[in-house]
């Protein structure tokens, strides 16, 4: 068991290291000499990790008491990642705050990005900053931090995160931690981003048969392959994709398979992403159909005990797939400048209103969108009227335009002719 005395003299080694407490609770010794109360705890199955918070503001017996409130969370069946941070700790380092913002907004945010948020920070930021006391991060330092990031070429990775960290400070100065905002006006001394430009996107259906075919010989995961096949068959944006589950999924061995992206996850404003009756219906053709079997029988051979709640096309340890795992995929297969996991929207949507001019508004519904532009306009519609009061979902005509797309990918006919026989 440790002991304060043991806790004072640990030192930093070349590799990060342990001491071992009791009930999972231990002591974590990074080479930079930062130590943090951390515990290891099982849930949902599978082996989690907390961080308590850091030395000397987390002392070992505030650590314990911790350590015993999520024994106590664990028996009510509650997850102890997510709630606030405990009153009792008013963090004056910069992980423990940025952890208790994270912790505070992270009902309003998917898991997926939720964990890429925290991960980012872990990645980036927290090995420089994290425990380096709040009153002592000027905004020279912030921006050294920044700097570093975008010198290894991740300049867009630097104002994202340069948000972020500004956003901790302002949750910190509300609490009363901080006194100012010192990545407030960094901004102007980053590096400038990109030019905002469309993304990279194939718009030949045989160039996007070739990209098909050529990452299907990339060495991945196979999670990564098939979340990339059925990203392209259903158009989705990636997100929906990386966390799609299987409780989603409606009537797979029916007549009518359908993916019901919860509203939660779709591009929408924050009161409709709270109302299911704005989820996302997307039918799936066959091809698609084919692609989670696959996914059941190569990626969960337990398929009689899968949970519902289950990942689809789960990551390492259970988690999503990596926001870049698609990306990646495609610049291994040689792609990488010409598509993006996104540009599957504009291909979608380019060749099926080149072909099929007159689908215009059923391609836009198909892809999620609200509105058809000027010729609803001219016809005298008012979308946000239409909105809020037409609940038709279009799914027999949406449901042959997905079936024609998938003839396109697998090249077996003519989008026109495809389409002429579904209707």
């Amino acid at each position: 068991m440790l002991s304060n005395a043991t806790v004072k003299a640990a030192r930093p080694r070349t590799a990060a290291y342990k001491l071992f407490d009791q009930g999972g609770l231990h002591l974590y010794v990074v080479p930079t000499g930062r130590k943090s109360f951390r515990m290891r705890f099982r849930f949902g199955g599978k082996e989690q990790l907390l961080t308590i918070g850091a030395v000397p503001e987390v002392t070992l017996d505030a650590a314990r008491v911790r350590c015993n409130q999520v024994r106590e969370q664990l028996g009510r069946g509650e997850d102890p990642r997510a709630p606030a941070l405990d009153a009792m700790i008013a963090p004056s380092t910069f992980e423990p705050a940025a952890r208790a913002w994270h912790a505070h907004r992270f009902a309003d945010w998917t898991p997926v990005h939720a964990a890429d948020v925290i991960a980012s920070l872990e990645r980036d930021i927290f090995p420089m900053l994290g425990g380096t006391p709040l009153a002592d991060i000027r905004p020279p330092l912030v921006l050294q931090v920044l700097r570093a990031i975008e010198r290894r070429g991740s300049v867009e990775s630097a104002r994202r995160l340069q948000q972020r960290i500004s956003r901790v400070f302002k949750y910190a100065c509300s609490e009363g931690w901080a006194d100012a905002n010192p990545a407030e006006g960094v901004a102007e001394a980053m590096a400038r981003g990109r030019a905002p430009r469309h993304h990279p996107a194939l718009i030949d259906a045989a160039e996007l048969r070739a990209l098909l075919a050529a990452a299907e010989l990339v060495d991945v995961a196979a999670s990564v392959k098939l979340a990339s096949r059925f990203l392209a068959l259903t158009a989705v944006r990636l997100a929906a994709v990386r966390e799609a589950r299987w409780n989603e999924i409606e009537d797979l061995n029916g007549t009518a398979p359908t993916w019901r992206v919860p509203a939660a996850r779709m591009k929408l404003a924050a009161a409709k992403k709270l109302n299911a009756a704005n989820d996302h219906l997307v039918p799936l053709s066959a091809a698609a159909v084919d692609v989670l079997r696959a996914a059941r029988r190569d990626l969960h051979p337990q398929a009689a005990n899968l949970d519902g709640a289950a990942l689809i096309f789960p990551g390492r340890a259970g988690a999503a797939i990596g926001e870049g795992a698609i990306r990646i995929l495609y610049q291994r297969a040689g792609f990488g400048d010409r598509h993006v996991p996104h540009g599957w929207r504009a291909s979608f949507s380019t060749i099926l209103n080149e072909q099929l001019p007159d689908e215009r508004a059923a391609i836009d519904r198909a892809l999620g969108h609200v509105g058809g532009g000027k010729d609803e306009e001219e016809q005298g519609i008012n979308r946000k009227v239409e909105g809020a009061y037409n609940r038709s979902t279009h799914m027999p005509r949406r449901r042959q335009l997905f079936d024609a797309w998938a003839e396109v990918l697998a090249g077996a006919a003519p989008i026109a002719a495809a389409a002429a026989a579904a209707a």
